[in-house]
């Protein structure tokens, strides 16, 4: 974990947190919906804001990396009790921390992955990029599990359905995060064993290497979500539980029309009918579980 380096607001700033313009309106998979418990949606409202919040200065084209840590840093300050109001989203959450008694670890695991975010703009091999997904992913799931009082024992199913749901985000923004960001998340090594490098984003369709590679991976990916389907039946709060089971039928969802489809040509997103339909398959299925 990076050291916070300042316990100062910066100069002249109101607001630390800034939007990046990066898809924000388009999330795959629901975040403290209807299912979850009443009392906790705001809690998880307050993680996702926070998360979303410190994402969003990573991804922001306009920021140099060193200014993007030193918000950071100045989030991960105010979530530990520095005084300021320059991070709305980080003084929700430590508010939250305080009211439900959660470990603070989980947010600044993901401040840790955007920090990372910040200097790091490629990725060797697949296990490069999972370590990634550790800090990236995994602590969301951790999350929503600790408020629910979940036992830990759910983790590693959680941490895979995190991860493969970082992945398939990773492959439909494979042209938008190398364009706008220079970040490349495919593995290095996937692409030179194709002959190819990065540059193979820049193509209107994926050439045959490069559809090599994004197969491949979507394997990967596959054996993921496959590990996420002993999830569901894990969790004791029911609602968590059909969440949890409408995610990971959604991750499949997405992950087939991937296989299908070119993100070069044009960004594959799941539609409405398929959120329409894990409703039904996840609450059928976390109802038997």
């Amino acid at each position: 974990m990076i050291a916070v380096q300042s316990q100062q607001p910066p100069p002249d700033a109101e607001n630390i947190e800034t939007p990046s313009g990066k898809w924000r309106g388009a999330e795959n998979f629901p975040v403290g919906s209807f299912l979850i418990r009443r009392d906790l949606r705001v809690h998880v409202h307050a993680f996702y804001r926070f998360a979303r919040n410190a994402d969003d200065i990573a991804d922001n084209p306009q920021l140099s990396p060193d200014a993007k840590i030193a918000r950071l840093d100045r989030m991960a300050a105010i979530l530990d009790g520095a005084a300021g109001n320059d991070s709305p989203a980080a003084s929700a959450m430590r508010g939250s921390l305080r009211e439900t008694g959660t470990t603070a670890q989980h947010c600044h695991d993901v401040l840790h992955a955007f920090r990372l975010d910040a200097v790091k703009l490629r990725y060797r091999d697949w296990s490069d990029l999972m370590n990634y997904c550790r800090y990236s992913a995994s602590p969301v799931g951790r999350q929503l599990l600790d408020l629910h009082g979940e036992s830990r024992t759910t983790w590693p199913a959680s941490d895979a359905l995190c991860s493969a749901l970082q992945v398939l985000n990773h492959l439909q923004d494979c042209v938008d995060d190398y364009r706008r960001l220079d970040r490349v998340y495919l593995p290095l090594d996937e692409l030179a064993a194709e002959g190819a490098g990065v540059e193979a984003l820049r193509g209107d369709v994926s050439s045959q290497g490069l559809r090599r590679v994004l197969d491949r991976l979507l394997d990967r990916t596959a054996a993921l979500v496959e590990q996420a389907n002993s999830l569901p039946p894990l969790v004791v709060s029911r609602g968590l539980r059909w969440e949890s089971a409408v995610i990971v039928d959604l991750a499949g969802r997405l992950l087939r029309r991937l296989r299908r489809g070119d993100p070069l040509a044009s960004r594959v997103a799941l539609h409405k009918t398929d959120f329409m339909s894990a409703f039904v398959v996840g609450v059928s299925r976390g109802f038997l579980g």
